[in-house]
Formats: structure tokens, sequence, C-alpha cells
């Protein structure tokens, strides 16, 4: 807990006093790294990780490009079954508020997903003879994000989302809800 206090203070030392440069401009880059959990907190095993590229356009909306990968376990008897999704993303968010100083912004994004799922890493066969009657398959479908960003340096974002996603294909269900937090760098 201390570590984590003692990051906080360095980032907020460091944002102290800093001009704020111009914010969303035009083909303005950032490469995101982003995390969390996945249908509920309850579960840590439960969670998802993954990175991206924001571009943003003229009007201060973005493209993000990225990928992720989601883990989430399912029990059976005393155990617990792994269930992975390896996915690419392609969407588009657009900025809808702001406040007037350029640090905080809300967005709201629509993302195309494709990719691919796995039930206990292939192997069908269970400690107790049991077989798992879910298949690995290739799986497509969208998200929808509503993400803050808070600018903590001139090229330093924290991102904190909501997302839902729907994914056809897809044996372990196909909604999941994913809340985390991020960190965004600017590169140009």
């Amino acid at each position: 807990m201390k570590r984590y206090l003692m990051i906080l203070v360095a980032l907020l030392a460091l944002t102290a006093g800093q001009a704020h440069a111009q914010r969303y401009l035009p083909k303005m880059r950032g490469i995101e790294l982003k995390g969390g959990f996945v249908d509920g907190v309850q579960k840590p095993t439960n969670y998802y990780f993954g990175a991206g590229l924001s571009t943003y356009t003229k009007n201060g909306n973005r493209w993000v490009l990225g990928a992720e990968y989601l883990s989430k376990e399912y029990a059976y008897k005393d155990i617990y079954i792994p269930k992975s999704q390896f996915t690419g993303e392609a969407g588009y968010y657009v900025k809808f508020l702001s406040d007037p100083s350029k640090t905080f912004f809300l967005s709201i994004g629509g993302s195309a997903l494709t990719g691919y799922e796995t039930s206990n890493w292939g192997e069908k066969m269970l400690f107790d003879g049991a077989t798992l009657r879910n298949k690995d398959a290739f799986i497509y479908g969208g998200a929808i994000t509503l993400e803050l960003e808070t600018y903590l340096t001139d090229r330093l974002v924290l991102l904190v989302n909501a997302r839902e996603r729907i994914m056809w294909g897809s044996s372990i269900g196909h909604f999941h809800t994913q809340f985390g937090v991020g960190l965004k760098f600017i590169i140009n």
C-alpha cells in the first residue's frame, strides 16, 4: 500500500506547476496499456489486459487499434477451468465532454473485435475423466466503451474505462462487462 501511495505522490509532484500543452491535436498518437476485471471484482482471476495505439482526428475524436487478452475461470467441483480469449480491436471513440483546462476528457467508443477462444488451454479431459464439450473457436463481435482520460503530465494520461463486449462464436457466454484502468503515453 505504501508503494502505491509513493507512486501517486510522485505522479502528483510531476504534474505540479506545469504549463498545459495543446491536447487532442490531429495526428497526435499515444500508446496505451490497460487492464482490469471482467464481470465484477468478486474473483481476481477474472481479468483482462491489453495494449493499443490511439490516433487523434481533427475534431478531437480518435481511432484505436489494439490487442487484448481476457481470462475467466469457471468452477467445476473443487477446481477452476480457465477460458481465455485473445482479441484484436479496431474502434472509433467520440469525445463528448471535457473541462475548460483540457485535463479531463470523457469519450464513448465502438469497436469491432475478432480473435480466438480456448477452454482449459485445449486440454479436454479433466482429472475425474469428464470431457469438456466446449471447443476452441474463432470469435467475433464488438464492444461499447465509456472512457475517462485525465492528463497527469503533458505526455502521460490516466485512463479509466467501463466496457461491454459481445462475442459470437464463444462458448463462455456472449456478454462480458469490463472495468479497468490504464496509462497512455503520448508519443508525438
